[in-house]
């Protein structure tokens, strides 16, 4: 086997930008493009109201969403934890699926345009499925690559380190979409010139992710046997791991807080701050260069005082960042406040849970005997998706229940924005408090054992 390099690790890490990409294409714009009363310019075409209970067409989409991916994720882990194609077990799928996935993430915003809110509606729900289907075909194999590629303590830490940082850098450049439809909107019109920007980013998205697909190959450095557990049986036997369960109920409850305060962000800065949309990509660079600083800290840190202690930090620091927009009055001075606040937890919390996962997979595969981080990273990302559909359903679910009709147009309280970002507080305190119970002491234990009997 070849020795795995930084320059291999940096290679893999440009894929996560691509899908950190798209993720953020959608979980940052989906709601505000297509709901919001006076940004919504896609509302129009669909169904926003309320359906049933407060809940909207898209707290339905991802209801439904979710039972769906309980059933692809592990599905796609087992397909690829047991295969044994010539290219891999992993980066066949990455390259099969990255356009495909970009594609798709484009169809959400371009397709429904029909003359029918029915058949929009429908088209919006079989884009986004295939979206979050898409999303986990590539993100499941590439995942588990992050604890394959991290063959020892150090680099498990710098891949993780790496992934985090292009992880932000997708997200933020996700943000760019209004300041891009800008450039376009004089000759396509508001509607088309934010199609035309999102096109862009899924095109600049697919190339990232196609990268590590078409320069790393997987046999030359990873020695791998397929699973012959079939899916359910190892999905089972992921979650009776009981660290890896504690570390996933705490990981739903980040992914919920975060993705509740990336879906409102807009909000806050337009509603409460009373700042331009266009000021999100940079309030985002600005996190974004705080957070990068802090990554050599991190990474140093981590070894010496333990990923458990250095997590629950973050988490406790989000609760502070997340409390702050609860608060937020106007000027862009918020703004910027919470974006050098929210660096310090963005660092940690990007780098280190996959490491963990990484952790437990390796310790895992050391008892067992089986090497299933597939089905260990696709336990996360279907993590990932839970709390993030959670976070959708409950944000405009709250906002509707403050939105009042009337024949002038509809209005929103701003409380029901201040009162997501609280939600996302405790929560995000919640998440401290369970994550107290992973005995990291005991895995690294293991690893060691694991080490010393490979001579290591």
């Amino acid at each position: 086997m070849k020795k795995i390099t930084n320059k291999i690790l940096w290679i893999f890490a440009v894929g996560q930008f691509g899908w950190s990409l798209l993720s953020g294409v959608v979980t940052n714009w989906l709601v505000y493009y297509y709901t919001d009363e006076t940004a919504g310019i896609f509302g129009k075409n669909i169904t926003t109201g309320t359906l049933f209970l407060s809940i909207t067409l898209f707290g339905l989409i991802t209801m439904v969403g979710r039972i769906f991916d309980a059933v692809t994720d592990p599905l796609i882990a087992s397909w690829s934890d047991r295969s044994s194609y010539k290219g891999g077990r992993r980066i066949p799928f990455m390259k099969a699926i990255a356009v495909p996935f970009a594609i798709v993430t484009a169809c959400v915003f371009i397709l429904p345009q029909t003359g029918s809110k029915i058949v929009n509606d429908i088209i919006v729900f079989v884009t986004l499925m295939l979206f979050y289907l898409f999303m986990t075909i590539y993100c499941t194999p590439y995942n588990a690559l992050i604890s394959e590629l991290g063959n020892d303590q150090k680099n498990r830490i710098n891949v993780s380190t790496y992934i985090s940082f292009t992880y932000i850098a997708g997200l933020s450049v996700s943000y760019l979409i209004p300041n891009i439809a800008g450039v376009f909107e004089p000759s396509l019109g508001k509607d088309n010139s934010v199609r035309a920007a999102i096109s862009i980013m899924c095109i600049i998205a697919a190339a990232a992710m196609l990268i590590p697909s078409l320069l790393i190959k997987e046999r030359e450095y990873i020695e791998s046997k397929p699973v012959e557990t079939p899916a359910f049986s190892s999905l089972f036997k992921s979650f009776k791991n009981a660290q890896f369960a504690r570390f996933v109920v705490s990981d739903v409850i980040y992914f919920f807080a975060v993705t509740l305060f990336q879906t409102g962000l807009p909000f806050y800065e337009t509603k409460l701050m009373n700042v331009p949309d266009t000021m999100t990509f940079t309030l985002t660079v600005i996190m974004t260069v705080c957070s990068l600083a802090l990554y050599p800290v991190i990474n140093k840190l981590a070894p010496k005082l333990g990923k458990k202690k250095i997590i629950i930090t973050g988490f406790f620091a989000y609760a502070f960042v997340f409390l702050l927009a609860s608060i937020c009055g106007e000027g862009v001075i918020w703004g910027i406040v919470i974006a050098v606040c929210a660096g310090v937890p963005m660092a940690i919390l990007g780098i280190l849970p996959q490491a963990v996962v990484a952790d437990i997979a390796e310790a895992d595969a050391f008892d067992s005997g089986e090497e299933r981080s597939g089905m260990f990273f696709a336990a996360r990302t279907f993590a990932m998706k839970m709390g993030q559909a959670i976070s959708m359903l409950i944000f405009t679910s709250v906002v509707s229940a403050f939105t009042v009709e009337a024949e002038s147009g509809s209005t929103t309280n701003p409380f029901g924005y201040r009162l997501t970002a609280i939600i996302a507080t405790v929560c995000c305190l919640i998440g401290a408090v369970l994550f107290f119970f992973y005995n990291e002491k005991m895995i690294m234990g293991k690893l060691k054992k694991k080490n010393a009997a490979a001579g290591e």
